[in-house]
């Protein structure tokens, strides 16, 4: 399925690296530290969405007495501390490698901030499989539709000709947006639930992109 592709964008979060373990662990800190109830990775897989303001909102957050950036700053600064706890997904750096052996340009598109994103891929030793790194100016993970419009005229692909390979709702609306085909991986951040009800390709994990 790969093959026939000019080009690959990825998600970072939840579709390369594996951070949905200390996301949960970091939301239940801040639900915990306000005596709310804490979520399991299901409920986690469930309720998460993007932008990542709306699901703080629904986990009954009130950015009136204690506004989001607040809240979020907060969730945030204990990621940045505890980044490197996070690994790859099983089998993801060999499927990137493959990529790049066939000749397959490959680019990261993330909610996630630039800088934080540059250095991990390159803690990672992934920098040198992507042609480009795109994330945001700040820590909130409010989306990336108008990064992934910029990136597909960089690009200057034609139609069936680029893939979007991420976790979430958002990744497939993004990729609806700007003209991508779209495969979800259901090891990450929501649910294979919400991801089946899109009509897209949702596979289990990421060893299963080179079944397709």
């Amino acid at each position: 399925m790969l093959e026939k592709y000019k080009h690959i964008i990825w998600d970072w979060n939840g579709t390369i690296i594996n951070d949905v373990d200390l996301s949960v662990q970091l939301i239940n800190k801040l639900l915990e530290q306000r005596s709310m109830k804490p979520l399991s990775l299901e409920d986690y897989k469930n309720v998460f969405t993007i932008p990542v303001k709306n699901y703080y909102a629904m986990l009954g957050f009130d950015f009136t007495i204690e506004p989001f950036e607040i809240v979020g700053g907060q969730w945030m600064d204990e990621y940045e501390r505890r980044k490197f706890e996070c690994g790859l997904y099983d089998g993801i750096s060999n499927i990137i490698e493959k990529v790049s052996q066939l000749g397959i340009g490959q680019s990261i598109l993330s909610a996630y901030s630039q800088h934080t994103l540059e250095e991990m891929a390159e803690y990672f030793g992934l920098t040198k499989y992507f042609s480009h790194i795109v994330g945001l100016d700040n820590i909130y993970a409010a989306g990336k539709l108008h990064l992934g419009k910029e990136l597909m005229a960089r690009l200057k692909n034609g139609k069936g000709e680029t893939l979007l390979i991420g976790d979430t709702v958002h990744d497939f609306e993004v990729a609806s947006e700007i003209g991508a085909d779209c495969v979800l991986i259901a090891s990450g951040h929501q649910s294979i639930k919400k991801l089946e009800q899109l009509g897209c390709l949702v596979v289990n994990n990421a060893k299963e992109l080179l079944e397709k």
